[in-house]
């Protein structure tokens, strides 16, 4: 077996697949670098103006002392003072927005800001405090917060509406656990005689995403935007939506039965984590993220190069003309090119236009090439056609991520057809015949045609 020349063929061959491995590895290090860059640009612009936005509220804060007398070790009396607050959420939460979006660009970069008015509308009941009715406790005066991810993105805010009572907001969300945010001070006593029925409008800015904790027994969140891409996340989808060219908009509701956010409110002091609770989400999604798809392509590397090769290694078997592993490599190396080709182009030209342009230079460059090496321009034409077929595939793959395993199945299906209807009537053992080969090989320089295994014979390509 191993003075079989037809097994040194398939180790070579094999060989060179690892080989060609190592740049194909260093593409995918790329594509992650550059992913990075833009990243890293992403997080230049949010540092800039504002990050990502959370809102949390608006709810209403009542801050209370405990005073306690308790002895301490040499039996004298002792007055500690201890201070507390208590959350109330609103019946009903409904909040309409109409973000602009804007695309910044740092070089070749880009990301998305958004900048709007959101008009907030809460109802509260009065609250229970009767639990809080004695002597060694003091009620302090409430106020209403609201939370944000990054205070910078507050543009401006109107002043409290109400018709219970007035007032203005002021910096700081005053609960433990929430840095940033804004307040504005209640009175007690309105508060427990009518509750508070509370409306104000709160202009924006973020980047990438917009997200809303809906606190209310009964919340609604409706939003408006000039942005063509939205992708909506968090725990619960749009009950409605509508996406156009022009822009989109989307409505949510939920309640306390579908969330239980309620929970997390029951007991005072508790530190508040936003990430813990559940949202409403609207990411502002560029409509094609090159990146990802240029590495999604390389992944597909190893097939075109196996499938490259695999033509080749048939095509000496069926003509007896030898290619060099040399002539592989070359090939193998244009291949690879392709994907440097796209990545780059990508970021200036866009991901459909890149790839159309590296497919055509990439083929014209291997059917050149080949025309000379397979001894016929239709030989290296008909290779460069084959190999535009399946960067059609390819793309297809990419666009289609749903259908992309039964495109693939289907591909790699008619591939291993292909072969065994070419093979089938192949004598192996008179392949690895030296004998053999050195006379297909000289049949193939003269132009003749090559004989195998009796009346069987394989035509040279025209």
């Amino acid at each position: 077996m191993f003075k079989s020349v037809l097994f040194w063929k398939i180790t070579t061959l094999f060989g060179l697949m690892i080989l060609m491995m190592i740049p194909v590895g260093q593409l995918m290090d790329v594509v992650q670098e550059r992913s990075g860059y833009r990243q890293s640009v992403v997080g230049q612009v949010s540092e800039s103006t504002s990050r990502a936005q959370r809102i949390l509220g608006p709810l209403i804060v009542i801050p209370y002392t405990v005073r306690e007398e308790k002895k301490d070790e040499k039996g004298e009396t002792v007055v500690q003072v201890s201070k507390h607050q208590r959350f109330v959420l609103p019946e009903t939460l409904v909040v309409n927005g109409k973000p602009n979006v804007e695309v910044r660009k740092l070089g070749i970069y880009q990301t998305q800001i958004y900048q709007g008015p959101l008009e907030f509308q809460a109802k509260f009941t009065q609250p229970d405090l009767e639990d809080l009715q004695q002597d060694n406790v003091t009620v302090g005066q409430p106020f209403l917060m609201m939370s944000l991810s990054d205070s910078r993105g507050i543009k401006s805010i109107s002043s409290l509406s109400s018709a219970q009572q007035q007032a203005t907001f002021e910096p700081g969300s005053m609960v433990r656990g929430l840095s940033q945010g804004i307040h504005a001070p209640l009175s007690l006593a309105s508060l427990q005689k009518e509750g508070l029925d509370a409306s104000f409008t709160l202009t924006l800015a973020g980047t990438s995403s917009l997200s809303l904790v809906p606190l209310g027994r009964s919340s609604e969140w409706v939003l408006q935007s000039n942005w063509p891409h939205p992708n909506f996340l968090g725990n619960f989808l749009p009950d409605e939506r509508k996406v156009t060219e022009k822009g989109f908009s989307a409505r949510w509701r939920s309640t306390w039965f579908a969330n239980n956010i309620n929970s997390a409110f029951l007991y005072d002091d508790r530190i508040l984590n936003q990430d813990s609770l559940p949202t409403f989400t609207t990411s502002l999604i560029e409509p094609v993220d090159h990146y990802q798809l240029t590495e999604r392509a390389v992944k597909y590397a190893v097939l075109f190069l196996g499938l490259t090769f695999m033509a080749f290694f048939l095509f000496e078997t069926l003509t007896g003309l030898r290619v060099h592993p040399i002539q592989y490599l070359l090939v193998g190396a244009a291949l690879v090119l392709f994907y440097l080709i796209l990545l780059a182009f990508s970021e200036h030209l866009g991901f459909d236009v890149a790839y159309l342009l590296a497919s055509v230079a990439c083929s014209g460059l291997i059917a050149l090439y080949l025309s000379a090496v397979l001894r016929g321009k239709l030989r290296g034409a008909l290779f460069a056609a084959s190999l535009l077929l399946l960067y059609g595939v390819l793309y297809l793959l990419l666009q289609s991520e749903d259908n992309s395993l039964v495109l693939g199945s289907v591909l790699l299906f008619g591939v291993l057809a292909g072969i065994m209807l070419l093979t089938r009537k192949l004598d192996w053992y008179q392949v690895a015949d030296p004998a053999r080969l050195k006379g297909n090989a000289a049949a193939a320089e003269a132009g003749a045609t090559p004989a195998s295994n009796g009346e069987n014979r394989f035509r040279l390509w025209k």
